[in-house]
């Protein structure tokens, strides 16, 4: 074989020659650090498969919600009466609350039939656990990937809510991180619970029937909190709907309340997702050890 045919087939080789598997330390050490991004991947790529039920689920609901209510609606309700409404149109009113909404029934979901893929139907928790990634991660990575979900769906809602006018201040873009703190706050305590049923008896149906939607309806998203009856009020008070849908009005329109009380919605959500997330690591430990 002459010279050139030599180097020529030595530069063919080359390419393959230079790829190779990391040396199983290194992939374990990256997973040790990576672990929770890498798992948020797969989820990720999980959703994908189903992009577009989510767009329509999470977006799509909440604009039918908005055109329901806020156009259809607000024309037999009376938006002068400014005692009631803060002086802004009933869409301004509603469309914190139905963005915060979204984000909330979307963590229904997301952190209940999932976990419980994760550790008893198809076990897809198990085999990432396999390798050097912690309960931990795998918790982390699932929240990450769920979180990013009520990043994408809050800021899409919230163009359509600016495109019909709804959010006339400036600072109407905040409801979006707003949004998913709510969802958090929500869906981590949820998650937790979720990690710590062994078997499927109908928990999440019930979930959904006798907390989602008695939060959804008396958390002062229709009509202010102070206006329905005061049997009721106390849902909202201890509901993340009420909570992150009171902060949506401060950066979308300008709702006038106390700055403590600000401070105590902004509080009361963190908390409730900083515990829900020690017992969700909690939980994850005890199902799959360390």
């Amino acid at each position: 074989m002459s010279s050139s045919g030599s180097r020529a087939g030595a530069s063919l080789t080359e390419p393959a020659a230079s790829m190779h598997a990391h040396p199983p330390s290194i992939s374990a050490a990256r997973a040790r650090r990576w672990g929770a991004f890498y798992y948020a991947e797969q989820v990720l790529r999980v959703m994908k498969g189903y992009g577009w039920t989510i767009v329509m689920y999470g977006v799509g609901q909440p604009v039918a919600y908005l055109f329901a209510m806020g156009v259809g609606l607000a024309t037999l309700v009376d938006t002068n009466n400014e005692s009631v409404f803060g002086g802004v149109s009933y869409l301004s009113f509603i469309a914190p609350a139905l963005l915060i909404s979204a984000a909330v029934m979307t963590a229904a979901n997301e952190f209940t039939f999932p976990v419980m893929d994760g550790f008893k139907w198809r076990r897809v928790y198990y085999g990432p656990h396999a390798s050097p990634l912690t309960p931990e991660q795998i918790a982390a990575g699932h929240i990450i990937a769920v979180t990013l979900r009520f990043l994408l769906q809050s800021a899409l809602y919230f163009l359509v809510v600016a495109l019909f006018g709804a959010s006339p201040s400036g600072w109407g873009w905040v409801t979006v991180p707003v949004a998913t703190l709510a969802g958090l706050s929500f869906g981590l305590p949820l998650m937790a619970y979720a990690a710590s049923i062994k078997h499927d008896k109908g928990q999440f149906a019930m979930v959904m029937r006798f907390i989602v939607m008695p939060l959804f309806l008396f958390s002062g998203t229709f009509f202010p909190l102070d206006t329905l009856p005061p049997g009721v009020r106390w849902i909202g008070w201890i509901s993340p709907i009420w909570h992150g849908t009171e902060l949506g009005r401060v950066f979308s329109y300008g709702y006038q309340e106390s700055a403590l009380l600000t401070v105590v919605h902004l509080v009361f959500l963190l908390g409730l997702a900083a515990v829900g997330w020690v017992l969700t690591r909690r939980q994850f430990v005890k199902r799959m050890g360390q």
